[in-house]
């Protein structure tokens, strides 16, 4: 299955972006963790394009999947590659692979409330025990760099006065509710990141994505922009499961995927970046119309979620400050939200 045109001119305009930082790997051995799911996939074919259209010495990679939200036919035009071995594993177990590794990232997670509310056990120990199984597997070799994936999640509900919200805000928590399976685990997940930094030197970055969504992110997903997309190209009325006022700030992958290179291949060990874009903030209920316009033919109707839990520590606001980012990493969105709907629409016509 021949990799989407889509994400191939997405992997090229991610590499153009990042043709100095990308010149430093070359010849590296790779473990990434999740690399069949949303995120993890866009890592492997940026790999895969470098060996096949830059490198002279190509990079070894290993991918650890367990697929219980990865797919895949998400990578299967890796299959036979001789330097890509992917390896069917649940990452919360023991570990061992034959090193020692340049990078490693941890992209392994079920990110969608839906399916975590759902699976709450295996996310905290994906989240912590995995990522604890990869600190202990890079601890004793010279890493040159480690990502770990937290989230925006961890800011909770911020106060109006942290929107846009900066690293430095602690966040707004419950240590208890449906969703501190996933927003408790990555806030646990990065103090482990920053005390195996401290304890025994470990080149570790931690990004905090925000709202990602693009090309790959399943119809079946239940986050919002897949959902609405669902519903609209089934010809149904677009649901929005709230009143629609809550507002996000969109990221288009491959803006978010330069942004986690940047990150991994900085100087700035121990450190946590926000990555999203802050162009703009919209309601849900916007969003909802201009995917129906986009799509064409489409209504939109409010209703109450089956899910008991659905609405409960939802986030009012979520809007990134990228200030460190920007001035750290030399990072900057370019994708607006109208072009990224018109790429991810136009993935999931080509792929479904």
């Amino acid at each position: 299955m021949p990799v989407s045109a889509v994400i191939q001119a997405d992997i090229k305009n991610i590499y153009n972006n990042l043709k100095a930082e990308l010149s430093a790997i070359e010849g590296s051995k790779w473990l990434i963790s999740g690399g069949a799911g949303f995120l993890g996939g866009y890592f492997l074919d940026l790999l895969h394009y470098c060996n096949e259209n830059v490198f002279k010495k190509p990079c070894t990679v290993f991918c650890i999947e367990n697929f219980i939200s990865g797919t895949p036919t998400r990578i299967q035009h890796l299959e036979g590659n001789k330097h890509f071995r992917v390896i069917r594993a649940d990452i919360v177990k023991s570990i061992d692979l034959a090193g020692p590794f340049d990078y490693i990232v941890h992209a392994a997670s079920i990110a969608s409330p839906s399916f975590y509310r759902k699976y709450p056990l295996q996310t905290i120990e994906t989240n912590v025990l995995g990522l604890k199984n990869l600190l202990e597997l890079g601890k004793g070799e010279n890493l040159k760099g480690f990502l770990f994936f937290s989230t925006s999640e961890i800011y909770g509900d911020p106060s109006p006065q942290f929107i846009p919200t900066p690293e430095h805000y602690n966040g707004n928590v419950s240590c208890t509710g449906p969703r501190a399976c996933y927003d408790e685990s990555k806030r646990l997940g990065e103090t482990l990141a920053v005390f195996y930094h401290r304890e025994y030197g470990l080149p570790v970055k931690t990004v905090r994505p925000f709202n990602i969504y693009g090309p790959g992110l399943k119809l079946d997903d239940k986050r919002v922009i897949p959902d609405f997309f669902s519903d609209a190209l089934s010809k149904r009325k677009i649901t929005v499961l709230s009143n629609g006022l809550p507002t996000r700030s969109f990221c288009y992958v491959s803006d978010a995927v330069t942004g986690f290179f940047k990150a991994l291949l900085c100087r700035y060990d121990g450190e946590a970046f926000n990555v999203g874009n802050d162009d703009l903030e919209i309601s849900i209920e916007t969003l909802a119309t201009i995917i129906a316009e986009l799509v064409g033919g489409v209504e939109i109707e409010f209703s109450k979620s089956s899910e008991a839990d659905y609405l409960t520590d939802n986030p009012q606001r979520r809007c990134p400050d990228l200030t460190k980012a920007r001035s750290l990493l030399n990072y900057q969105p370019e994708i607006n939200l109208a072009t990224g709907l018109t790429r991810t629409l136009a993935w999931y016509k080509e792929v479904y």
